[in-house]
């Protein structure tokens, strides 16, 4: 039987397969459409060994959060080029995984007691790896979760923020007595804060001992210290580390929305005195 191009376009809107790929399939099935499908997932999963092996810089991220704010999910879906990361079957396959992350409650990609690779899809189908699996043979492209950051705060709310390029994001815990509503624009904002300002830990006693005496090391071995008085020293040493602090730890930082106060100062005018960051994430697809 003749393969015409109608056939072939057929078959490509179904799947999303390359025409050469597409007309590969409908030879080798003898037209059969159905046939041709399968013989498409079959041939993808061939392929996707080879394939999996290859560099994920772009996709999309997307967050979910519980509707009491105790919850929340932080996770990246990844591709090889941005042209697939931007088209619309690509996206529906983020969206299918979004749904699953909602539903199903995944702890990571493949750690911790429900790892997003392991389960069924939307509890009941086939497991993710074999979903993403499979689409590496109709994209032509590794596909994969790289990233599935789940935070959880009973007494608290976790914020959640995608960056407008989807490539980049932020969740984080606080310890908090204010609601769900008061509490997500707010986290909102503090998430933002995290992708711009990068801080590498959440509060000054989560800075490692060996990390802080380093710096003292450093902040002593200056040019200007060696002719000053002990005291003076100690006094700039003490002073040149609130600096250090200030730059890597999330609580101290000057605040997003108004440099002159701090991230935690703010977040206690906002959600009240007793307010504490707990921890947080930041997830960058290629970094």
């Amino acid at each position: 039987m003749d393969i015409t191009p109608d056939m072939v376009r057929a078959l490509r809107d179904l799947t999303g397969a390359s025409m050469m790929d597409c007309k590969r399939a409908l030879v080798a099935t003898g037209a059969d459409m159905l046939a041709a499908q399968d013989h498409l997932r079959l041939t993808g999963a061939k392929a996707g060994g080879k394939k999996a092996e290859r560099s994920t810089a772009e996709g999309r991220i997307f967050a979910v959060r519980s509707r009491d704010g105790r919850r929340g999910h932080l996770v990246g879906v990844a591709c090889e080029t941005d042209f697939l990361a931007k088209s619309e079957k690509f996206r529906a396959l983020v969206s299918e995984v979004e749904k699953h992350v909602q539903s199903q409650d995944p702890s990571g990609v493949d750690d911790g007691p429900r790892p997003i690779l392991a389960q069924g899809l939307h509890g009941g189908g086939a497991p993710l790896a074999q979903v993403l699996q499979e689409s590496v043979g109709v994209f032509g492209e590794n596909t994969r979760i790289s990233n599935c950051v789940r935070l959880e705060n009973p007494e608290g709310q976790v914020g959640t923020y995608v960056h407008h390029d989807y490539k980049q994001g932020a969740i984080v815990s606080v310890t908090t007595s204010a609601k769900s509503e008061q509490a997500s624009e707010v986290l909102k904002s503090l998430c933002q804060h995290i992708v711009v300002f990068r801080p590498s830990y959440a509060n000054r006693g989560d800075v490692p001992a060996s990390e802080v005496e380093r710096e003292r090391v450093v902040i002593l071995a200056a040019d200007d210290m060696k002719s000053k008085p002990e005291g003076v020293r100690e006094k700039m040493v003490v002073g040149r580390l609130n600096s250090f602090f200030a730059q890597q730890v999330l609580a101290e930082q000057p605040w997003i929305l108004d440099d002159k106060q701090s991230v935690q100062k703010a977040l206690e005018k906002a959600l009240g005195s007793a307010t504490k960051i707990v921890s947080f994430k930041r997830v960058h697809l290629g970094a």
